[in-house]
């Protein structure tokens, strides 16, 4: 019933924009993004050949995806589908080979593989080379060494020998490397030469490309068997971050399908294994540290997922978002040191909180409800809180379980464990034999996270039901040596106590600076009062039951762990409450805004120079005419010259004319006869802006704007516009269109798979009226408090995307009464009308988007959607954003027609439509992402072996668990319960601050405030890997930069003769100034100087500035106030 009101509502939106087109008002008369329904129809639609879908679904049936790819490269080799040439036949095949292994959604199979050929070695035999664009990297690093994998497949097929390197070719490759890590970009891995050189001479085909950048080699130039002495982005990306740095990957599935030839990538598994670069690699200023790898105190490893959390997406309180200085909100990137290389934060609330030493030197836990009152008193962060990392992303990324600490959940195992043992599962005697109350055992384990015990009946519970101390009354002990422990022990022997109704409800003893320090290691909350430390209530009893209060005289032995020094003072066990800590980092901040082209274009229409530096349609209109490239179509008819499908004269057919651009002919050929050049179907044209917009503004019924923001010129290969009218309501609505004619808004991409209706802002009505008549435990659904499962293409978007999508909602409205003289389709007065609406969602390296439905609103600068819907799109939740757009903006105006021209140009492009979400064809990360109710014990006790997570996935559900069944949709659980998803900060105060200096300063107070983080370490990471190296980079530009005109914005490799820009005679101007490179080095000098680094780095910085004199000729010129004259 779902998926079929998704398909109707989807054709619906379809007949409206039938109906529109076939006006011939746009560059087609039909809607231009196709339905593809499954793999095979996207593979087919994208890049062929004909008839290949009937046989993928065929084979999808019997194998998995990487044997169909092998038999279906076969089959195109082989014949099946009508290829002869095997030139042909193999570039065919390796395009449908990569279309298949990226589920047909990337650009890549299209413009990633610029040709194939087949090519001769110095032997005079034959080899096969593969051409490789920049938008390979689209696919992904394991794809892109699998289409060399593929190649080696075809090379085999059609009996070609190997591809056979000179040393010089060896070196060329080798140099190209270094250059683009230089110049243009690093690459995620660093590979040395020698794996480099070694992996070249293996690869059985050659790997090539056409040039990506003008960046030319120095050495080995001018080869003969490589057509550019620029480098090949393309190429260089496939073996260095493809067959090389995912060696380990492919390997896996080269021995799965036993194919021959590979081994030697063996000898390559090691170097994949390791750390990329770490995410401490690269500081960005501004972006603080939070935790050192693997540092106490820092964040602690929970094992877990809540409903808002998993597709690398992790958890943290929403106090420790405050706590950070507010730099952390939900939907900002945390670079992580595991188990992936990042992920956005979001609220959980029911995890650990931060534990913050005040000013007077009190250790409080921080809530939510206490923050505000001791914010400005936080001195130390002494602990971050948890982290909430989902089971399913230790699976995907293959990472050994991390101990881990001991949690509600872990107790809650035992508990039920021993009560089973003991009771016979009678939970009630079991309250009764511990001296509990009938029914508080099973109201603690109603909701562990909720109801906990105080500390006497967590003691009780321990020691009648030998079950560990419960975690929320555990500290850090495994944090002190038994040396420590014994100083604890000593004092609190010393110490005064108070006993309230048999508890030790007080404790004040001498304030030491060693036993503050021990106190403070296990993050025990207590307070300074004078010369005294004061510990009260349940930690009070807690820590003096722990060190033996009631046990004087026993003796520790030395060799001893403090957990068994605990265990032989108070006959219970503790377990371990902090043993992996994840290092942290921020990458990106979190965002939620609409699209803008830069600068901002109301109308796809070109002006050239006539609009002024606003490129203002209104301006240009006042003159008589302009001169610009435009499409050149013939009206059948009446023979006249138009820009549209429909003749503006007589309104009959028009067909695309093509032009000699030497001598002028129209002709029906590619190449002039005459001329020898190729034709084009545009010419040089000189039309009446006045009139046109005059028109248009008539016709929607507008007055003359002030402002009408076009473009210069149109970049698409027949230099086909849009009409005016589009543009004249876009600039009324105060919209932005994008290169492909929609209407987009951008959004940080954060998983939901549960949801309670008051917290997305929609009533039980309005559910009910989109198929939510139940909550996801199956009761009726009457209450708005009540958790219900998010239907897997129903999506929140941000309450900006959903005002801006009125605005769009009522321009589509306005845009089909006045420009098509069709019915409104929307009617939208409120965001609240957009509930059940269709969206696409689509990622920006990809070709297709995937049908959604609005079902509610966030405060928060997130999508939030279900983790199957952003797979489809071939995203994940480790930082990633996507755009979404209202369904019928992208079905009646995207058009082909606006893409660029050049390579690279349909990216970000909604070519195909995906109406329903296959779950078997979604990534694989998806599928793992653990969907159960509860981890098992056994899983606790596995993470202490370390163990491969893949040897633990049977106990604990996951989604490709269910694939193929009723339940691969539906039934799905958390581990960890979250109150609210909008709760904690919501914006990043980095997006705040005007000045990176303010950045850095923040971003080092707060590395001075937390425990886990060095901040000299701290500065001496942003110097390096950012202001060293960006001053660097600026010295280089200003010595290699252009010249721009101020008039037409034209750059200029050098200096012109003639000093002015010829093309408009204005003033050149330069394109990097002294100031910036230089506006790091005060900053730079003053970390250098505070805390008191190295040598190493003030001399760094020295000959720097002593470049930047020679450069310049000595010192900054002063700048002179007028009062200086006075």
């Amino acid at each position: 019933r779902y998926t079929d009101s998704l398909e109707n509502s989807l054709e619906s939106i379809y007949a409206v924009a039938r109906e529109a087109r076939k006006k011939g008002l746009d560059p087609a008369l039909v809607p231009e993004p196709e339905v593809a329904k499954d793999l095979a129809e996207l593979v087919e639609g994208l890049v062929g050949p004909r008839g290949v879908a009937e046989s993928i679904r065929d084979l999808a049936e019997k194998m998995p995806r990487e044997e169909l790819t092998f038999k279906i490269t076969e089959q195109i080799i082989n014949g099946k589908f009508g290829f002869v040439d095997a030139r042909d036949s193999a570039e065919q095949a390796i395009r449908t080979a990569l279309a298949i292994l990226t589920e047909g959604i990337t650009a890549a199979p299209i413009q990633g593989i610029a040709k194939v050929e087949i090519k001769i070695n110095p032997d005079r035999t034959k080899y096969l080379a593969i051409y490789y664009a920049g938008p390979i990297r689209s696919a992904g690093g394991t794809e892109q060494a699998l289409t060399i994998i593929v190649g080696d497949h075809i090379r085999r097929l059609l009996n070609l020998d190997r591809y056979k390197p000179t040393e010089d070719e060896i070196g060329r490759f080798i140099e190209e490397i270094r250059l683009f890590e230089r110049v243009v970009a690093r690459f995620q891995y660093h590979i040395s030469d020698e794996e480099l050189r070694r992996a070249i001479r293996q690869i059985p085909v050659e790997v090539t490309g056409t040039e990506s950048d003008p960046v030319e080699v120095s050495s080995f130039r001018n080869l003969p068997r490589i057509e550019t002495n620029n480098v090949r982005g393309g190429a260089l990306r496939v073996v260095n971050d493809g067959i090389v740095g995912r060696s380990a990957k492919v390997l896996t599935t080269i021995e799965k399908l036993q194919i021959n030839g590979w081994e030697w990538l063996g000898s390559l598994k090691e170097f994949s294994k390791k750390q990329k670069a770490g995410f401490m690699a690269d500081v960005i200023a501004g972006r603080p540290i939070f935790s050192f790898p693997s540092r106490a105190g820092g964040f602690r490893l929970r094992y877990g997922r809540s409903r808002n959390t998993g597709l690398a997406a992790v958890g943290i309180h929403p106090a420790t978002m405050l706590a950070v200085q507010n730099f952390l909100a939900a939907g900002t990137q945390l670079r992580l040191e595991g188990p992936g290389k990042g992920g956005i934060v979001v609220p959980v609330d029911s995890i650990e909180p931060p534990i913050v030493r005040l000013k007077n030197g009190s250790v409080v836990r921080v809530t939510l409800q206490n923050y505000n009152s001791i914010e400005k008193r936080i001195e130390k962060i002494l602990f971050l809180g948890d982290i909430l990392i989902g089971f399913g992303d230790f699976l995907y990324t293959n990472k050994a379980l991390r101990p881990s600490g001991y949690t509600e959940e872990w107790w809650r195992e035992e508990l039920l464990l021993a009560v089973d043992q003991k009771f016979a599962g009678d939970i009630k005697k079991a309250s009764r034999i511990a001296g509990l109350s009938n029914s508080l055992l099973e109201i603690i384990l109603t909701n562990v996270f909720k109801n906990k015990p105080n500390a006497k009946e967590a003691i009780a519970i321990s020691s009648v039901l030998n079950v560990p101390l419960h975690p929320f009354h555990n500290f850090f002990w495994e944090h002190l040596s038994i040396e420590e422990f014994l100083d604890l022990r000593n004092w609190l022997l010393t110490s005064e106590t108070k006993i309230v109704n048999n508890l030790i409800n007080e404790i004040v003893g001498v304030n030491g600076k060693e036993i503050k320090c021990l106190l403070e290691k296990i993050c025990i909350p207590h307070e300074v009062i004078l010369n005294t430390l004061k510990i009260v209530k349940d930690p009070a009893h807690i820590f003096a039951f722990c060190l033996g209060l009631n046990v004087p005289n026993t003796q520790i032995a030395s060799s001893k762990t403090v957990l068994e020094a605990i265990e032989q003072l108070t006959g219970i066990t503790v377990r371990a409450k902090g043993i992996s800590f994840v290092g942290a980092r921020m990458g990106r901040p979190e965002k939620a805004k609409h699209r803008e082209m830069k600068p901002l274009v109301h109308a796809l229409f070109p002006i050239g120079l006539a609009g002024g530096s606003r490129r203002n349609l209104v301006e240009a209109s006042k003159k008589i005419s302009i001169e610009v490239d435009l499409v050149r179509r013939r009206c059948l008819k009446c023979n006249s010259t138009n820009i549209r499908l429909k003749c503006s004269q007589c309104g009959s057919d028009t067909i695309l004319e093509r032009v000699c651009p030497q001598c002028s002919r129209s002709l029906n050929s590619g190449d002039c006869p005459s001329c020898k050049t190729s034709t084009r179907s545009y010419a040089r044209q000189e039309v009446n802006v006045r009139d046109l917009l005059s028109l248009a503004c008539k016709k929607v019924h507008l007055p003359m704007p002030n402002l009408l923001k076009a473009v210069k010129g149109m970049t698409n290969e027949t230099k086909t516009p849009e009409m005016l009218e589009k543009g004249l309501l876009r600039a009324k609505h105060n919209l932005s269109v994008f290169k492909d004619g929609t209407i987009r808004f951008d959004a940080t991409n954060a998983p939901l798979s549960h949801f309670i209706p008051e917290e997305i802002g929609v009533s039980v009505e309005q559910l009910k009226e989109n198929d939510y008549v139940q909550d996801y435990q199956g009761t009726p659904l009457t209450q708005s408090d009540q958790i219900c499962e998010l239907k897997v293409q129903d999506v929140v978007v941000p309450r900006k995307c959903a005002d801006y999508f009125v605005r769009v909602a009522n321009f589509l409205d306005e845009l089909l009464i006045k420009v098509y003289g069709l019915p409104s389709y929307y009617n939208i007065k409120t965001a609240s009308d957009l509930i059940g609406h269709l969206v696409i969602g689509l990622a920006p390296h990809t070709s297709v988007g995937i049908v959604g439905r609005i079902i509610g609103f966030t405060p928060l600068n997130v999508c939030y959607a279900h983790p199957m819907w952003h797979s489809a799109k071939r995203r994940d939740c480790d930082g990633d954003e996507d755009a979404v757009m209202l369904a019928l903006d992208t079905i009646l105006n995207f058009s082909k027609v606006f893409l660029p021209s050049q390579i690279g140009g349909i990216m970000d492009a909604p070519i195909l439509i995906i109406p329903v979400v296959n779950p078997l064809e979604v990534q694989r990360q998806a599928h793992e992402v653990d969907i159960a109710g509860k981890y098992p014990l056994l899983f606790y006790e596995k993470t202490l072996q370390q163990a491969d997570p893949r040897q633990t996935s049977t106990i604990i559900d996951t989604i490709e668990n269910r694939l193929n069944t009723s339940a691969q949709f539906e039934g799905f659980k958390f581990t960890v319960p979250v109150s609210n998803v909008n709760m904690g900060n919501r914006e990043s105060i980095y997006k705040k601050f005007g000045k990176m200096t303010d950045k850095l300063y923040s971003q080092l107070a707060l590395a001075e405030k937390i425990a886990a983080v060095d901040a000299d370490v701290v500065a001496s990471k942003v110097l390096t890997t950012h202001f060293v190296r960006d001053i660097a980079g600026n010295l280089r530009a200003f010595t290699t930069q252009k010249f721009r005109c101020k008039g037409c914005n034209k750059k200029f490799r050098r200096m012109p003769l003639i000093g002015k820009c010829p093309a408009c005679n204005s003033d050149l101007i330069l394109t990097v100034y002294r100031g910036g490179i230089e506006k790091y080095l005060p900053a730079a000098t003053q970390l250098v100087k505070k805390y008191e680094l190295l040598e190493y780095y003030a001399q760094r910085l020295t000959m720097v500035e002593e470049e930047i004199l020679t450069l310049f000729e000595g010192k900054k010129p002063r700048q002179w106030s007028l009062t200086a004259f006075s």
